[in-house]
């Protein structure tokens, strides 16, 4: 009987630690307030996967009251199967809608062979998916990015980009039309990815960028882990600097008065 209950206590105390980040993330910054009309983005991914499953189960429980609404972008990827989410999402009784456009193959058309397609791919995918927000009357768009993401992206910035910049909780679209929000900021991946297994999720692996192995964002992702991995604890602080920023320490004369201290 004991090691028959073992899973669900194990998966109990994952769920649990996933809904306290996440409802800490969004409390943190003020991601959702009442009569919000929350749009989810459900790739098919683990994570997207994590982020629909735990804001659910915050709605259940929150003294706050918000809607949710799931959209699927079908790209329109080979061999992609149209029928996985829909079944999924009735199946939980979640609103959803799949917004079918054919961004694959402007992506294979534009984007030389072996070069990195994430960037018009995600440019194409986030314009669609503001357009389907304003269609929907949604008030906050969900992505499904996790501490590792926003991490990664900050090496990515640091190294590549010559900029100190990660992946904010809270964003407003260049047009001020939109309010994203990332509610597992504070999850580990890890700790997704061992909830999608325990669940389940229908997972739909991205023919896209999934499929390229020379991405800067894997090798960044593959020396986090290392660290981690030698330095147990080193992800965490890590984290923590981005919220505890010392603009008197850094170099940018836009953001601290050099000038005029004396």
């Amino acid at each position: 009987m004991r090691a028959a209950a073992k899973p669900s206590r194990t998966l109990e105390r994952l769920a649990s630690r996933l809904r306290s980040l996440a409802g800490k993330a969004i409390a943190d910054f003020r991601m959702i307030v009442p009569g919000d009309r929350v749009m989810v983005c459900l790739s098919g991914g683990k994570d997207s996967h994590g982020l629909l499953d735990v804001l659910l189960s915050l709605k259940e429980k929150s003294p706050v009251r918000f809607e949710l609404i799931a959209v699927n972008l079908d790209q329109k990827q080979p061999g992609f199967p149209a029928h996985v989410l829909p079944e999924y999402l009735e199946s939980r009784g979640v609103p959803f809608r799949i917004e079918e456009q054919d961004t694959y193959s402007v992506v294979k058309r534009v984007i030389p062979e072996g070069k990195t397609m994430c960037s018009l791919c995600s440019r194409l995918r986030r314009g669609v998916l503001y357009r389907v927000a304003g269609e929907l009357g949604a008030t906050k768009i969900a992505l499904g990015h996790h501490r590792d993401d926003i991490l990664a992206t900050f090496f990515l910035n640091l190294f590549h980009g010559g900029q100190l910049k990660a992946m904010p909780a809270k964003l407003v679209s260049d047009d001020g039309k939109h309010v994203v929000i990332r509610p597992l900021a504070y999850v580990a991946e890890a700790d997704l990815a061992a909830y999608a297994e325990a669940k389940r999720f229908p997972i739909i692996p991205c023919t896209l960028c999934g499929s390229q192995d020379n991405l800067q964002r894997k090798q960044v992702g593959e020396m986090l882990r290392d660290w981690e991995r030698r330095q147990p604890g080193r992800t965490e602080s890590m984290v923590r600097a981005l919220s505890e920023v010392r603009p008197s320490h850094l170099l940018d004369r836009k953001l601290y008065d050099f000038d005029n201290l004396k």
